[in-house]
């Protein structure tokens, strides 16, 4: 069977804001969208600012992130069968929610803690939105530990002691592709987070990585106000 399938290309920068926004605002006028992957993600190591003043890591991984699926909520919300996937990391699990350094600008800087700091963050937007938004299944995962470029130049250390034994790419992004598109993945309350189409705990045991909800409501205002923020400066929006 041979499918016509029409493919386009946008390319943005999920580390700038104002991008972010003028490509939603084109693309909610042009598509209809059923479902939307947050994939895109970086792990800088030393403390780099982007022209906006952002930290990089936070900018790209939870800023972009929550810019871009709130920009584009009122397209998936006419959509009978919306879902949201993000992908996480199972390195947010020796993270606890920190809203009191957000951009990491305190301390000793350590690229893959601020990461996994984002990835908690990921786990925390996917719990708050599926809340407030009921008729849009939405899903959070880690892939496993694949190889892939961003594995290889990222943590070149990990990188050699577990090249033989990470995942394929495609292994990866499996359970990305059955959140997506299984009949059997939209049974699932939505907000779990996932490991191998299995929903897994979001905590280790005994760990002391819960917050608070007041907490967690203050996330979703910080970067409320940041989005709106960069809105109202973004040119045609």
């Amino acid at each position: 069977m041979r499918l016509s399938v029409n493919i386009f290309l946008h390319v943005v920068d999920i580390s700038n804001p104002k991008e972010i926004w003028k490509f939603a605002e084109k693309f909610k006028n042009e598509h209809k969208l059923n479902v939307l992957i947050n994939n895109a993600g970086c792990m800088v190591n030393n403390r780099e600012l982007t022209e906006d003043g952002l930290e990089k890591n936070f900018a790209t991984n939870t800023l972009g992130t929550y810019i871009l699926t709130t920009a584009l909520l009122p397209l998936l919300e006419k959509e009978a069968d919306a879902r949201v996937i993000t992908v996480s990391s199972g390195g947010m699990l020796v993270q606890k929610l920190n809203i009191s350094d957000l951009q990491s600008g305190n301390g000793t800087f350590d690229g893959t803690m601020v990461y996994a700091q984002n990835k908690r963050q990921q786990v925390v937007l996917t719990e708050q939105w599926a809340k407030a938004h009921r008729n849009i299944h939405f899903s959070v995962m880690h892939p496993g530990w694949a190889d892939t470029p961003a594995v290889r130049s990222s943590m070149p250390d990990f990188y050699q002691k577990m090249k033989n034994t990470l995942r394929t790419e495609a292994q990866g992004a499996d359970t990305v592709v059955w959140l997506a598109v299984s009949s059997e993945a939209i049974k699932l309350p939505s907000g779990l987070f996932f490991q191998d189409r299995q929903p897994v705990p979001t905590h280790l045991p005994l760990a002391s990585t819960h917050s608070p909800p007041e907490d967690e409501e203050k996330l979703m205002e910080v970067l409320e106000e940041f989005s709106q923020k960069f809105k109202s400066t973004s040119p045609g929006t």
